[in-house]
C-alpha cells in the first residue's frame, strides 16, 4: 500500500510537469491570434506573419519535449494503476479521444506551417494550432473536475453515466478555469521569451487575465473545496489564491519572471487540490456511489518496486535534460529574428509530386 500510495503521489508529479510545461505551450497557441498585429501602423500582414512566428519559435524548441509528461503520466497509470487506467480511458473515451485528435492536428500544424510558402497553408496551420490548443485546455479542466466531483461506477468498477453527464456545471467550470489559467501562463511566457513591442502587448494581457483568473479559479476552488475536499486541502487553495494575487501583481509591474514562476505555483496548487480531493480513491463515486480506490486499483507490489527502481534511476536524467534544453533556448525573440519564408511553393510541391 505504501507503494501505491508512491505511485499515486508521483503520478500526480507527472500530471503537474505536464500542466505547467504544456501550459503554455497551449497558452502560446491559443494567442496565436489574439496578440500578433498587422495593420498598417504595425507593418501590415507581413508583421502580423512574424508575430506568429516569433510565437512559435519561443516553444518550437520544447513543445513536443512537453508532451512527453502526458505519455509517461499515462503510461505509469496503465502500469501502476491497470484497472483505474481501464475505468478512466474506457469511460472518459470520447473527451479523450478528442483531446488526442487536438494534439496531432496540432503537432503537424507546429511541423509543416513553414514547409510551403503559401499564405493560405499558413493561415490554415495557424487554424490548426489554435484549435489544437482550445479544444485540449478546456477539456483537461472537464476531466480533472469530475475527478474531484466524482462519477457514475457500477459494482464493477465500471463508468456508466455517459457522455453527457460529464458535461455538468462543476466541470464546465473547471474546464474554463485551465482554459483561463493556461491562456495567463501563455501570455506570462510570451513575455518573458520576447522582446520590443510583443513583450509589451503580452504583459498588458497578461495583468488583464491575471484578475479573470483570480476570480474564476477562486470561485471554483473554493466550491471544490466545500463539496468535495478534505480539510487539509484548504493551504493549497490559500497557496494557489496567494500566488494569483503574486501574479496580479508581478504582471502590472512587467516582472514576467516572477508572474510566470508564480503562474507555474497556481498550477501546481491546482493539481494538489484535484489529487487532494480524490484521495484515497483514483476514482471517487459520485454522491457517495460505489468508488475506485488506490488499493483496488493498484498493481501487485512486485510490479510497483520494479517500478519504482527504474523511475528513481531515470527520473533524474529526464529532468537534468529537459532542465539543459531551456537552458540552451532561454534567449529571448524578436520578429528582427525572423527571416523571409524559406518553403516550397504549391508550385514547387506539385511538380515534386507529379
Amino acid at each position: 500500500m505504501d507503494l501505491a500510495i508512491f505511485w499515486f503521489v508521483l503520478i500526480a508529479v507527472l500530471w503537474t510537469g505536464y500542466l505547467v510545461l504544456e501550459g503554455f505551450d497551449f497558452g502560446v497557441g491559443m494567442l496565436l491570434s489574439i496578440l500578433p498585429r498587422g495593420g498598417a501602423a504595425h507593418g501590415g500582414p507581413e508583421n502580423r506573419d512574424k508575430e506568429r512566428r516569433v510565437l512559435i519559435n519561443t516553444i518550437g524548441p520544447v513543445w513536443d519535449g512537453n508532451e512527453v509528461w502526458l505519455l509517461t503520466a499515462g503510461g505509469a497509470t496503465f502500469a501502476a494503476f491497470p484497472e483505474w487506467y481501464a475505468t478512466l480511458f474506457s469511460g472518459f473515451y470520447l473527451p479523450l479521444l478528442i483531446i488526442l485528435v487536438a494534439l496531432i492536428v496540432r503537432g503537424v500544424a507546429f511541423e509543416y506551417r513553414g514547409k510551403i510558402s503559401d499564405e493560405t497553408w499558413r493561415r490554415r496551420c495557424d487554424l490548426a494550432i489554435q484549435v489544437g490548443s482550445w479544444v485540449p485546455a478546456l477539456l483537461w479542466g472537464v476531466a480533472f473536475a469530475n475527478l474531484v466531483r466524482g462519477v457514475q461506477l457500477d459494482d464493477a468498477h465500471q463508468y456508466v453515466g455517459g457522455f453527457w453527464a460529464l458535461l455538468n456545471p462543476f466541470a464546465l467550470l473547471g474546464g474554463l478555469v485551465t482554459l483561463v489559467l493556461f491562456l495567463l501562463h501563455g501570455a506570462v511566457f510570451v513575455a518573458l521569451k520576447t522582446s520590443g513591442e510583443l513583450r509589451e502587448r503580452a504583459c498588458r494581457l497578461a495583468s488583464g487575465l491575471s484578475y479573470v483568473a483570480l476570480v474564476v479559479a477562486g470561485g471554483w476552488a473554493v466550491w471544490a473545496q466545500v463539496a468535495y475536499s478534505a480539510t487539509w486541502t484548504w493551504a493549497v487553495v490559500v497557496v494557489a489564491a496567494g500566488a494569483l494575487i503574486g501574479v496580479v501583481v508581478a504582471t502590472r509591474r512587467s516582472r514576467e519572471g516572477q508572474a510566470f514562476a508564480l503562474s507555474a505555483v497556481v498550477l501546481v496548487a491546482a493539481v494538489a487540490l484535484i489529487f487532494g480531493s480524490m484521495y484515497p480513491d483514483v476514482m471517487p463515486g459520485l454522491d457517495g456511489g460505489p468508488s475506485l480506490s488506490i488499493a483496488d486499483a493498484s498493481s501487485t507490489p512486485y510490479t510497483l518496486g520494479v517500478m519504482t527502481v527504474v523511475a528513481l534511476i531515470l527520473t533524474p536524467l529526464v529532468l537534468a535534460y529537459q532542465a539543459w534544453t531551456y537552458w540552451v533556448f532561454r534567449r529571448r525573440l524578436s520578429v528582427r529574428d525572423i527571416p523571409a519564408p524559406a518553403g516550397l511553393t504549391w508550385q514547387r510541391v506539385k511538380d515534386a509530386a507529379f
